[in-house]
């Protein structure tokens, strides 16, 4: 049985005059049709977009460039814009202006500084398993993938003016958090929740939904969530890794099936490697973490194919993805993007104009 999922995408509210992120996102949401699900985020400078759970490929990427348009639409209604950028490019983010949900005003108590650069976008992948087991299971499997993941999806170097340096900051300013960044192994749901519980009680959660590893069960649904991935620029590239998210869920069960609850990779190792991604992201070299071994990203990104290829066949999405990751990785990551616009005037209002142009093309 082919696995349902069900996608969130996040985007940034701009100003398309001065090219800063825009505090507005309740105008925004306010001019929306009601056709598609689009809710609000942590801060005010972000919107989230959620599809229906479907089996299909090509009726997601119909969904996504759907939302994607009407929530451009509704922007440029309020004379404002939206950008798929994993961070914002320009303005002044500190202390960013938080949606008033209690649990929000709550996270400021709780996490304070860090809140300084909460305005993040990521793309959330949410596929069906048989029960939160099989979660926590599959989330063993993921992890060792997650880094590869990290450097196809980057799409976040610049950030409030300035170049980090990095292709994903999205990764290392989220990865700060207590409970967020690359997910522990657990050997069962029961060690998963004695994990949850302590953190609980060491006041590191506001509510169990502040579990933010990249590999999660869900709190309410038999899913597991894949959240590792900045926010693509393009659609056709969000395609490409909600597949290979899949094919790695379904390649990932099957090994559960057989008894093979996960590599336990050193949660050293992980780190390293998630630092090595976010920082070359495909325009370097990543770390096998099942080996040690460094490879160029590129390479990984195959071996990530390879790895899910029977799933893919099954699924029936093995051309697609194929042929997707072959234009990714040809192409660049969106942060390879936004550094070539950058590069032909040193301008960072180019960049800006170039997202916004691109985010609904």
């Amino acid at each position: 049985m082919i696995p349902l999922i069900g996608i969130e995408e996040e985007y940034l509210i701009v100003d398309p005059r001065t090219r800063h992120v825009s505090p507005r996102a309740t105008d925004v949401l306010a001019a929306t049709t009601g056709m598609t699900d689009v809710v609000h985020e942590i801060t005010r400078f972000q919107v989230e977009a959620r599809t229906p759970p479907s089996t299909d490929l090509s009726e997601l990427g119909s969904q996504l460039r759907a939302v994607r348009k009407e929530v451009a639409d509704a922007a440029r209604a309020c004379g404002l814009a939206i950008v798929a950028s994993g961070i914002p490019v320009l303005g002044d983010v500190s202390s960013p202006p938080l949606t008033d949900v209690p649990r929000y005003q709550q996270s400021r108590v709780a996490y304070r500084a860090l809140q300084d650069e909460i305005t993040i976008c990521a793309l959330h992948v949410h596929v069906d398993v048989p029960d939160r087991e099989h979660a926590v299971y599959v989330g063993n499997h993921v992890r060792c993938w997650l880094p590869t993941l990290i450097a196809l999806a980057a799409n976040s170097p610049f950030f409030a003016g300035r170049d980090t340096g990095y292709a994903s900051w999205r990764v290392i300013s989220w990865g700060r958090w207590p409970v967020a960044g690359a997910p522990p192994y657990f050997a069962s749901y029961a060690d998963y929740e004695l994990a949850v519980r302590a953190l609980d009680d060491a006041g590191a959660l506001v509510d169990p939904k502040t579990v933010y590893w990249d590999a999660r069960p869900s709190p309410s649904l038999p899913t597991v969530e894949i959240r590792a991935a900045d926010v693509p620029l393009d659609v056709s590239d969000s395609l490409t890794l909600i597949g290979l998210v899949r094919a790695l869920v379904m390649t990932s069960l099957e090994a559960v099936r057989r008894g093979d609850h996960g590599l336990p990779v050193s949660s050293e190792m992980l780190r390293a490697a998630y630092w090595r991604a976010a920082r070359d992201g495909l325009a370097g070299e990543g770390v096998d973490v099942r080996d040690g071994t460094r490879l160029p990203a590129n390479v990984l990104a195959w071996r990530l194919l390879e790895h899910v290829r029977p799933a893919l066949v099954e699924a029936g999405d093995l051309a697609f993805v194929q042929e997707g990751l072959d234009r990714l990785l040809r192409n660049g990551s969106g942060a390879m993007r936004q550094r070539r616009v950058h590069a032909r005037g040193n301008d960072l209002n180019d960049v800006v104009d170039d997202l916004i142009e691109a985010t609904v093309a």
